[in-house]
Order: structure tokens, then sequence, then C-alpha cells
């Protein structure tokens, strides 16, 4: 007779963890080997050491749903141009953010998540930040 293994289970309750918002962003970002972490009710996706996006579909408030790009204001204007229906986060209770939304019910929505995909590909410096920890780490 063959040993059995022990198989431990959690003690607590299974954690149901929600579907992927716009599964099609880490798809199309899928060559660049991205990571996701959930954050803030929200899902942060990172490539390398930089927090690219946050994919943020909230049906109870959904006025920022869409993707959030970590950008700076300096590059605001030019990705304006590339992305006309881009704004600012509305839940920081700000005029102007750093992070922009591309926001999902917009009628270029997909069209412009693609597009953001093909600039983090590129490498675009507009797109993408290194969290605070991170730089704290490196400058040590």
């Amino acid at each position: 007779m063959t040993p059995r293994r022990a198989t431990f289970l959690p003690s607590g309750p299974l954690v149901k963890r929600k579907p992927t918002p716009y599964q099609f962003m880490l798809d199309a970002l899928a060559p660049l080997s991205p990571r996701t972490r959930p954050m803030f009710g929200c899902l942060a996706v990172y490539i390398g050491d930089q927090i690219v996006l946050f994919l943020r579909e909230k049906p109870s408030s959904p006025v920022d749903n869409g993707i959030w790009l970590a950008t700076e204001v300096e590059h605001h204007e030019s990705l304006r141009r590339e992305f006309p229906n881009m704004r600012s986060i509305q839940l920081f209770g700000k005029e102007v953010t750093a992070w922009q939304l591309l926001p999902s019910d917009a009628p270029d929505f997909e069209p412009s998540a693609l597009r953001a995909c093909e600039l983090i590909a590129s490498r675009d410096r507009r797109i993408g930040k290194i969290p605070a920890s991170k730089r704290k780490r490196k400058s040590r």
C-alpha cells in the first residue's frame, strides 16, 4: 500500500476572487510578462519595476471605471492627443490628477486601451511609474 500525503486545507472561508476586469489588456501585454496585484479594489498591473495601469470595474461605483494610466501631469497634453477621452480620476477629488483614466463608457474605450498597451510595449516614457517604495530601495 502506498502511503498517502497529508492534504492541508485552509481553515477559514474560501475567498472567491473577482473576475479580472478587462482581461484583453493582460492578453495584449502578455509578451511583456505583466504581474498583477489587487490594490484598492482594483487590479494593479506591473511591467518590471513599474506600475503601468490599474484596471477598475466596480458596478456599485462606476464613475471611474476603466483603465487608469500611471503618468505625470507633464505628459497629459501629449497623451490627450492620443486619447481624446482621457480625463483625471474623479474619486481623488482633485481637478487634475497625475493618474489618468480611459473611461470604460467612452466610445473609443477598447481601441484606446489597446493603444495604451502598444505605448507600454514600446516603453513610452509617458506611461509607468516606479512606486515610491521601490524608488527608496533603489536609492539606498
